[in-house]
């Protein structure tokens, strides 16, 4: 048989096939699902962190640092990186006030790689172990694609959301086969929204989901685990303003931000707090979920996307005309808000 036939032919009988599997075995593994998550893994399969080493990048501020007292809450031992030294030695001490019992804090730059390995490297030197790498440094920018004058301006969004997440794991995986250890991967939900003007960031998400996937599949005999969390729209210092503008620099625009995530939100849902979402993802992590969206209801968007494309693509285009254009009145230059990273 031709093979253009033979690729008709599989394309006229392998969707049917496959709509018609999802229809049977949805039901059960969903209520399975639902069962194990509420019952069987909570009382059986909760990894005891007591002791462990968790090491957690973009750790001085954010759901970073939610995600370090959670885990030291679970009596952890942790590794706190990011680069402002000062806001990572008062975590640190809040880290040991509630419950860690030995916290090393490394000053560095994940868009870095000698600063990777050298972390990885004085993570083991110190504690002679890792059991969960949480990758969770980001920042996020704002600018619709036909704007962006230099394109080289936003190279740093794909440096910190994405390589600064490889890098890491890159150097840690070897001593996380030796402890059968999990990698934590802070995606967002922007990963699979097509929220306009995020079109930079959105990408750097949905490469860091599509990476950790392929990944998941290769470490799989090697023991190591994977959880990728897709959070929405939450409290810190992003939603308080900090974007990097499309000139390539930092600036804080807080009115902006309100007005985006107002309307992105349709002014009724409420910003979750980071603490209520590192609670989850850590809580997640224990139980060895592979993938986690808080708040849970943005998942209903993704069902959408598959099954519904078009109506999806409506539904965002819908929401993006009734975002305002802004005026950034620090310095004249017209901007949009955006939603926030991980």
């Amino acid at each position: 048989m031709e093979p253009l036939l033979i690729h008709k032919f599989l394309n006229l009988i392998i969707p049917p096939i496959v709509f018609i599997i999802l229809c049977i075995i949805t039901p059960p593994y969903h209520l399975f699902k639902l069962l194990n998550s509420i019952l069987i893994k909570p009382l059986f399969f909760v990894e005891n962190m007591a002791g462990k080493v968790v090491l957690v990048t973009g750790a001085s501020s954010g759901i970073g640092e939610q995600l370090v007292y959670e885990y030291a809450r679970r009596k952890a031992r942790l590794v706190i990186v990011a680069r402002r030294n000062n806001l990572l030695e008062e975590v640190a001490n809040k880290a040991r006030q509630f419950g860690s019992p030995d916290v090393l804090v490394v000053c560095a730059d994940v868009t870095k790689v000698d600063d990777c390995e050298r972390f990885i490297e004085e993570t083991i030197n110190y504690f002679g172990r890792l059991d969960h790498l949480v990758n969770n440094a980001g920042i996020i920018s704002l600018c619709p694609f036909k704007e962006a004058k230099n394109i080289l301006n936003f190279t740093p969004i794909m440096d910190v959301n994405f390589w600064g997440s490889v890098y890491p794991t890159h150097f840690a995986i070897p001593h996380l086969q030796k402890s059968k250890g999990r990698i934590v991967a802070i995606a967002s939900v922007g990963g699979w929204l097509p929220t306009s003007r995020l079109c930079f960031y959105d990408a750097s998400k949905a490469a860091l989901i599509n990476f950790y996937d392929t990944l998941r599949v290769e470490l799989q005999p090697d023991g190591v685990k994977i959880t990728i969390a897709s959070p929405g729209v939450k409290d810190s210092e992003m939603t308080q303003g900090k974007i990097l503008s499309k000139e390539g620099v930092m600036q804080v625009d807080k009115e902006s931000m309100d007005d985006m995530i107002e309307t992105f939100l349709l002014g009724t849902m409420p910003v979750i707090s980071s603490e209520l979402c590192a609670k989850t993802i850590v809580n997640g992590a224990c139980r060895g979920d592979g993938s986690i969206t808080e708040p849970a209801y943005f998942g209903a968007f993704y069902l959408v996307k598959v099954f519904c494309p078009e109506m999806y693509y409506w539904i965002f285009s819908w929401i993006d005309s009734r975002k305002p254009v802004i005026k950034n009145h620090s310095n004249n230059i017209t901007s949009t808000a955006v939603i926030e990273q991980s």
